[in-house]
């Protein structure tokens, strides 16, 4: 893990906003500046050798990310925007003809805005429950929770892998394997976890999979959608266009390409989709197990030190994953942030687009430390050290 891989950080910078989006390493500028100055072009579009360039990184990509994920094949990759589109063409291509009034979606009150609101959107339209399975006293998900939530109307659980404001890792195999015997389908919202933890679909079985490339240090505006085959197979589109449909009549009549291509209507994010896979390929050299045990320790380090400190309230103590969330005593969150900000270290405010779990906080909003692969230990003792001299906050920022 090199910080000079990334240069972003050739300047006073403490970047601790990972969980919004992480800095990108040199070979991944380097990527997608290629592709514009060498090969640009569209893909699966022209009978040229430059376009059939494109068509083979582009394809390569998709084999790339099959193989990060354990995924049986490469089919079963869908390019998308990011994570929220994902989501979306799931809710919207797949349960919206697939649920039926009083079927019940099951996610918590600590899920991302992505994975709420388009459940919330087909509640209103089709007469679903969207329902909350309970957290239990550290704001986590347990297995028994999970089951007791489930009732015979449950048809689909909907969950983070890993939650953006609290951090916790869920145990995603255990609930999927359990909904599976109940006949019940588990999407994974893999958007905080796909830099952190090594990922199995295949193993987890999970039915769906979503995530974004600039949450693993790849570029803004692309990711992508895991599905099992069949179930894909059944996915509508949601965006029509050229590229995906193999005829149209003046009729009416329109016939699609098989999977994934039905679902990659228009010219795709190509210099994205490109850049996310040399990210892929910078992860798989560091190595996700390495990446996971350094984290880890980074963070524990980090909770010791916070809790030397008499002004911090620590919402996340236990969780084992790379966020600590907390606020300082008396001092609004985003002037923590702005104070902070005068020292050049980067940290989030706010709610992180979790609204509801500030419900059961009952606080308006907090601090968020989200840690990265290039993250150090003398950067916490920066941060650390500055929250001690917070009470200079009002003679910094104003």
């Amino acid at each position: 893990m090199n910080r000079e891989d990334f240069p972003m950080l050739n300047q006073d910078l403490i970047y601790l906003d990972n969980g919004a989006t992480t800095l990108k390493p040199k070979c991944v500028i380097d990527s997608v500046v290629s592709y514009y100055s060498n090969y640009c072009a569209n893909a699966h579009r022209g009978d040229y050798s430059i376009s059939q360039k494109v068509d083979s990184m582009y394809e390569n990509v998709r084999e790339k990310i099959k193989n990060f994920i354990h995924a049986n094949d490469s089919s079963e990759i869908v390019f998308t925007s990011g994570t929220t589109d994902g989501l979306n063409r799931i809710v919207f291509g797949y349960f919206r003809k697939k649920l039926v009034e009083g079927d019940e979606v099951l996610i918590t009150e600590s899920e991302h805005a992505s994975n709420v609101l388009p459940w919330f959107s087909l509640a209103k339209e089709k007469g679903i429950f969207v329902k909350y399975i309970p957290l239990d006293s550290h704001h986590e998900v347990t297995i028994s929770n999970v089951k007791k939530s489930i009732t015979s109307r449950t048809k689909v659980i909907s969950l983070a892998y890993i939650t953006n404001v609290i951090g916790d890792i869920r145990p995603m195999r255990e609930i999927i394997d359990y909904a599976h015997q109940k006949g019940i389908l588990v999407v994974g919202d893999g958007a905080q976890s796909i830099s952190h933890l090594k990922m199995n679909v295949s193993l987890d079985d999970v039915d769906f999979f979503v995530t974004s490339a600039h949450k693993m240090y790849g570029p803004t505006g692309v990711g992508f959608l895991y599905g099992k085959f069949d179930l894909l197979n059944e996915m509508d589109p949601v965006i029509y266009g050229g590229g995906m449909n193999a005829m149209y009549l003046k009729d009416g009549y329109v016939e699609l390409r098989e999977v994934p291509t039905k679902f990659e209507a228009g010219t795709q994010n190509i210099a994205g989709v490109i850049g996310m896979g040399e990210a892929i390929s910078y992860l798989e050299n560091i190595g996700m197990n390495k990446i996971m045990k350094y984290e880890h320790e980074l963070r524990n380090y980090f909770v010791s030190k916070l809790k030397e400190l008499d002004n911090i309230i620590i919402y996340n103590e236990d969780t084992v994953g790379s966020i600590v969330t907390f606020n300082v005593r008396d001092i609004f969150s985003q002037d923590v942030a702005i104070y902070l900000d005068k020292h050049h270290i980067c940290i989030r405010s706010g709610n992180h687009c979790s609204k509801i779990l500030n419900q059961v906080f009952d606080i308006s909003n907090t601090c968020r430390v989200s840690l990265g692969i290039y993250n150090t230990y003398e950067e916490i003792d920066a941060l650390v050290e500055a929250l001690k001299n917070i009470e200079n906050i009002w003679t910094e920022i104003l």
